[in-house]
């Protein structure tokens, strides 16, 4: 790593630190856009109950009712269900993704309209439930119109970063907004701990000695999760790979290839009963929903464990297809030692995802749920009051590690590539 922080600063990189000042740059205008209210608003009192999640990887926009209150996440939403089209559920989208880069192009252009659709869908919503009674309907409008704006202008600005920038746009977008967030959540526990007067000044101390290096250790478990995989060895029957004592080629498969995906989709599945309780308004429905439907419950925190498992298989397997798998192997005249071609190779490759996937998801269930039992824990002690942002572990934390690690091997690989360049030039 250092070594790479110190060729970033050679003479010859002088385009590539270009384009990291102009990526950080991108992420202050957007930093800086969290913070102005849509005009004729207030920030958002109470809590945002299944909206945490979306206010969090938008830097706290959603709470101020600022301009970039949707963040990216219609455009993200709209990415997901594209996806989900494109097997074989509408031939249109099937097509378009076997055509190549021209294929990828029209996908593109359709989602971008599809994010916007949600944006002012998702905007209009917001100005009904947090405006009051008192706002007229051009009220709404104008709610909707200017975060459905600010949504479009962040859809922009994450292409100018994957342009012109470094790392991909929109993903360091919402890896921005987590990380504005952290420094007042740790000011917080701060003050909460130790200037707490209920507690001894000792105590508050260890304290929060405690969350901050139980904070650190878990960002360590996250980065060697995401940077764990299986290697299924591949032979080629027109190589050979002696030279390389049989273990030349390998397909990499990772321990959590869905992401954070199953956490977003369990999270906003779960959400459903709570946002139509909120506006049908009745009252025995409200008391099902708060009393079974919540992270909160045990029923509720049952049900968010079995949505992460099943969406963690189903996008897993969306992400990696067995079958298409198996047949480019053979098309391509390779092959996994010690396993047929066809369907032995589908149900080994098959067999391998739903181990990995097992360890995944619950990997996922652990970093989803530390966040609700720190809550519960803390509630237990009477003396200690936290603020609600106070929070240990979270799926935010897999999104910022995730990314961190992508841009940085992003730019490792562009400073060895130069120097394999350089290299080459000398002779």
């Amino acid at each position: 790593m250092f070594q790479t922080l110190k060729q970033l600063f050679a003479p010859t990189n002088k385009d590539l630190r270009k384009r990291i000042l102009f990526t950080l740059g991108a992420l202050m205008i957007f930093v800086i856009g969290t913070g102005i209210r849509v005009p004729g608003t207030q920030d958002i009192a109470g809590s945002l109950g299944f909206l945490e999640l979306m206010n969090a990887m938008g830097g706290g926009a959603l709470k101020q009712f600022s301009i970039f209150a949707l963040g990216v996440m219609p455009y993200i939403t709209a990415s997901i269900i594209m996806q989900l089209l494109q097997m074989d559920i509408v031939p249109y989208f099937s097509e378009l993704s076997k055509q190549g880069p021209t294929g990828r192009q029209k996908i593109n252009q359709i989602t971008r309209y599809m994010g916007i659709i949600f944006s002012f869908i998702e905007g209009f919503a917001f100005s009904f439930a947090f405006l009051g009674s008192g706002a007229t309907a051009f009220d709404h409008l104008y709610v909707a119109t200017i975060m459905t704006a600010g949504t479009a202008f962040l859809m922009w600005l994450s292409d100018q970063i994957t342009r012109k920038g470094i790392g991909n746009g929109m993903s360091l977008i919402i890896m921005a907004g987590i990380i504005a967030t952290l420094p007042q959540m740790f000011i917080e526990a701060f003050q909460g701990l130790i200037f707490n007067s209920s507690i001894p000044l000792a105590l508050g101390i260890g304290l929060f000695a405690a969350f901050v290096i139980v904070y650190f250790l878990i960002i360590v478990g996250v980065i060697w999760v995401e940077e764990a995989n299986r290697r299924i060895p591949i032979q080629y029957a027109n190589k050979s790979t002696a030279g390389f004592g049989n273990d030349g080629s390998f397909m990499p498969v990772k321990i959590n290839s869905a992401g954070v995906v199953p956490v977003i989709f369990a999270s906003s599945l779960l959400a459903i009963p709570a946002a139509i309780a909120s506006f049908i308004g009745n009252e025995g429905f409200t008391n099902f929903v708060n009393q079974y439907l919540t992270f909160t419950t045990p029923v509720g925190f049952l049900l968010y464990v079995i949505l992460i498992f099943f969406f963690g298989y189903f996008y897993t397997f969306i992400q990696i297809k067995p079958e298409e798998l198996s047949k480019n192997l053979q098309q391509n005249g390779g092959y996994i030692p010690g396993v047929r071609p066809g369907k032995d190779t589908e149900h080994y490759v098959s067999r391998i995802l739903s181990r990995l996937t097992v360890a995944g998801s619950l990997f996922l269930v652990i970093l989803a749920g530390l966040p609700i039992v720190f809550s519960a824990v803390v509630s237990c002690f009477e003396n200690v009051s936290l603020s609600t942002n106070v929070t240990i572990g979270g799926t935010g934390l897999l999104i910022v590690v995730g990314v961190a690690l992508e841009t940085y091997k992003q730019i490792e690989g562009s400073i060895l590539s130069r120097s394999y360049k350089k290299g080459y030039k000398r002779r």
